[in-house]
């Protein structure tokens, strides 16, 4: 049974940084990309950063490119986001999410397994 819990989400200046971390089970997370999404009030969810089952193939969204870093540790079973140089359009609810064994890290439809949200706020 897959099981996904976020944490590190919290209240950030913008300029600053936060690191969120997926704690993940189930036999399958080590052969499943994960990635994580967002969701802003009145926004649809968008995937932010994927990430491939062995971590060597990663997706951005124009929008963090250059300021958002997906990692995964499968000896851990953990994925983490850290997140540089935050935006007042950051602002959402994060979700990680794990995707299809082998699957693509880039197709959102293929992610079907979410962990509950973490709030992410940026200040002005």
């Amino acid at each position: 049974q897959v099981q996904l819990v976020e944490s590190g989400g919290g209240l950030v200046q913008a300029g600053g940084s936060l690191r969120l971390s997926c704690a993940a089970s189930g036999r399958a997370f080590k052969v499943s990309s994960m990635g994580w999404f967002r969701q802003a009030p009145g926004n649809e969810r968008e995937l932010v950063a994927g990430i491939g089952w062995n971590g060597g193939h990663t997706y951005y969204a124009d929008s963090v490119k250059g300021r958002f870093t997906i990692s995964r540790d499968n000896a851990k079973y953990t994925v983490s986001l850290q997140m540089d140089s935050l935006k007042p359009e950051d602002t959402a609810v994060y979700y990680c999410a794990q995707g299809s064994v082998f699957g693509s890290e880039t197709e959102q439809n293929t992610y079907n397994y979410w962990g509950q949200g973490t709030q992410v706020t940026v200040s002005s």
